[in-house]
C-alpha cells in the first residue's frame, strides 16, 4: 500500500510595510497626536497670569484702586477669569464686598458698588486690652453692658447688640502687643442694627467688644 507524501509546508514571507499601510498611518498619528499633547501640557504648564491680589486687609465698603493691591503671577487654568486680572483695566468706583484678606486673590465676585454694602463705620472706645490679633478685618460682637450707677438700681444683664461685625480700623492708644485701654476700634455696623448700637453708646462705657474665636481674631 502506497502513501501520499503530506505538502511541504511553505514559509509565509514577510512584507514590508508601506505608507499605504492603514496600521502604519494610524500609528504615525497616534505617536504625532501624542507629541504634540505632551508639548501643549509642558507649555501650559509654565504659562502664568498677572492678577491683583490685595496688599492689607480690605474690609467692607473701602474703595479698591491700584494702590491697595500688588500683582501676584498665577499658572493659568480655568478658574483665572474669576479673579481681577492685572493685565485688564481695573473696574471704576468699586469697593470691596466682603473682608479680603492681605496677599488673598482678589475675586470678582468681592467687588461692587457702594450703593451695595449696607453698613455704617461706628467709633466705639475699648475700655480694656485685647488681642493684638484684632487687627483691620477682624469679626467681633457688641454687647451692651451699661454699669450701674452709685445709689441706682443694679445694671441690667449684658446682652448682646449685634454680631459678627468687621473691624475696619484700629486706633491705637500707646503701642505694644495689645489693643491698649483708651484705644477706638472703628466697626462696620449693618444699618438696621445702628440705631441700637448707637443708643447704647450714648451711655460711656456700656458698650464692650467681644472678639469672636476663629474668626480671624
Amino acid at each position: 500500500m502506497s502513501t501520499d507524501p503530506l505538502p511541504a509546508p511553505v514559509a509565509a514571507r514577510l512584507r514590508r510595510p508601506t505608507w499605504r499601510d492603514p496600521r502604519l498611518v494610524v500609528g504615525v498619528v497616534i505617536v504625532a497626536a501624542s507629541v504634540a499633547l505632551g508639548s501643549w501640557a509642558v507649555s501650559s504648564a509654565g504659562r502664568t497670569v498677572p492678577v491683583y491680589a490685595a496688599d492689607g486687609t480690605l474690609t467692607p465698603g473701602e474703595a479698591v484702586d491700584v494702590a491697595r493691591l500688588r500683582t501676584v503671577d498665577v499658572r493659568i487654568d480655568s478658574g483665572t477669569e474669576l479673579y481681577l486680572r492685572a493685565d485688564q483695566e481695573l473696574p471704576d468706583e468699586v469697593v470691596a464686598l466682603r473682608v479680603v484678606d492681605d496677599g488673598e486673590l482678589v475675586a470678582r465676585s468681592a467687588l461692587g458698588d457702594a450703593a451695595d454694602v449696607d453698613v455704617r463705620s461706628v467709633s466705639v472706645p475699648v475700655d480694656r486690652a485685647m488681642s493684638s490679633r484684632v487687627t483691620p478685618g477682624a469679626v467681633v460682637d457688641l454687647w451692651s453692658a451699661p454699669e450701674a450707677l452709685a445709689g441706682a438700681e443694679p445694671a441690667a444683664e449684658p446682652s448682646p447688640l449685634v454680631e459678627g461685625v468687621v473691624v475696619e480700623q484700629v486706633d491705637e492708644a500707646g503701642s505694644g502687643l495689645v489693643v491698649a485701654d483708651g484705644a477706638t476700634l472703628h466697626v462696620l455696623v449693618p444699618a438696621e442694627d445702628l440705631p441700637a448700637v448707637l443708643q447704647a453708646l450714648a451711655v460711656p462705657g456700656s458698650v464692650t467688644v467681644v472678639p469672636q474665636a476663629g474668626a480671624g481674631v
